[in-house]
């Protein structure tokens, strides 16, 4: 009886330890990685580190027994730095997830290491549709937006209200080229022509030869294929040629609440944009968005926005299934639908795009703003399978196999 007594012992402590190890070393770590310092800072920054924290929080800090740790690191908007990073994260510091990652070049490299080192991607920051394309990933999830989306917003829009001719201003690395690109094939599509296009290097101050070869091209859009400080830039120059008074229409292809804010109401307004999340959408976003602001001081872009859902819902598979054994909670989040602030039964499909409806929106003009942050009219929505490609024309390999 001792010797049944002590052996019931030992194997009651083996399934203990066994429970107790299914999340690795007792730790779930996040690492947000992203652009602390320069023209994507505002965008993602410290405020996506921050959203990520209040999808901790949300769970006390601690998931399926284990503590939820979040750390951050500043990429520079290079793709060199951010692969080494990612990889001294999942080597030394034991990272099960990296977040956010905006620069398209930066997560391409991001995707490739979680790929091969099984661990998983919640990206928000990027727009490159070759992250769920022919780079896309088993344990790659993107979340918030692309740049399909933002053709199929924006670009059609513009083209629909008969401005056919466009002339595109570009970022000269993957996101813009990929911006451009889709951009260009949705003015095709619906018989628009394009008449030429600039590239510029990241960060560019003067946009003045840029901005007067898109004007000389007498085209009806000037396409501002960049994002953050980059646009903010182009806008504010174009404002000062008198580009927009000349009857040319210019477009922001990925434009923030935070580069609205930054430009001023007066410069920005008429603008159209197209979005995933507005802070002023319904009560549920705004009791959001006014907590991120008593944290960080302004309110969500769309990207921090984005880190908070993608967190929470990677957290919400972790405690369903009581692991963090990368290949298991990916398979819980495709099979859960996304259900938050951010989107209400979003879908993840088999090439890690998530399916959510997007919004077309234009830039209120200071009349029309009833006080601060208040600088969106929301003029229609975009289905979630207008918006994003289906998975069959993505160019993604694993749609292939889910398919077989």
């Amino acid at each position: 009886m001792r010797t049944l007594l002590l052996t019931g012992a030992a194997v009651a402590a083996l399934v203990s330890g066994t429970a107790q190890a299914q999340v690795s070393d007792s730790v779930i770590k996040i690492g947000v990685l992203n652009d602390r310092s320069g023209i994507y800072a505002d965008i993602a920054g410290e405020g996506s580190a921050v959203a990520a924290r209040m999808a901790a929080e949300e769970f006390g800090g601690k998931v399926a027994g284990a503590t939820i740790e979040i750390i951050t690191g500043d990429h520079q908007n290079k793709a060199d730095i951010a692969a080494n990073l990612a990889r001294q994260w999942i080597d030394t510091d034991k990272v099960d997830v990296v977040a956010d990652v905006p620069n398209s070049a930066a997560a391409l490299a991001v995707q490739g290491i979680t790929k091969d080192k099984k661990r998983i991607f919640l990206m928000s920051g990027p727009g490159s549709t070759d992250l769920t394309g022919k780079s896309c990933s088993p344990t790659g999830f993107h979340w918030t937006y692309d740049n399909h989306a933002m053709a199929a917003g924006t670009g059609r829009a513009l083209v629909e209200q008969g401005k056919k001719s466009w002339y595109f201003i570009t970022a000269d690395y993957a996101f813009g080229h990929s911006l451009e690109a889709e951009t260009t094939n949705m003015v095709k599509q619906l018989n628009g022509t394009v008449k030429g296009a600039v590239r510029h290097p990241l960060g560019t101050a003067d946009f003045s030869s840029y901005l007067l070869q898109a004007q000389g091209s007498g085209a009806e859009v000037i396409g501002l294929a960049n994002a953050g400080g980059d646009t903010t830039n182009a806008v504010k120059q174009a404002a000062e040629f008198g580009i927009t008074q000349s009857g040319q229409s210019l477009a922001g292809l990925l434009l923030f609440i935070n580069d609205v804010h930054a430009l001023g109401l007066q410069t920005a307004q008429g603008l159209l944009l197209t979005t995933g999340f507005y802070w002023d959408m319904n009560d549920e976003t705004r009791a959001w968005a006014k907590k991120f602001e008593e944290k960080v001081g302004r309110k969500p872009s769309m990207i921090q926005a984005g880190v908070y859902s993608s967190v929470r819902h990677y957290l919400q598979a972790v405690q369903a299934v009581g692991s963090d054994d990368a290949e298991k909670v990916a398979a819980k989040m495709r099979a859960t639908p996304v259900n938050d602030m951010l989107m209400k039964n979003g879908k993840i499909a088999e090439n890690g795009r998530v399916f959510h409806d997007m919004y077309l929106a234009q830039v209120k003009k200071p009349a029309e703003s009833k006080g601060a942050w208040d600088y969106y009219r929301i003029v229609s929505t975009i289905p979630a399978a207008q918006a994003f490609l289906e998975p069959k024309n993505s160019g993604c390999p694993l749609v292939k196999l889910a398919q077989n």
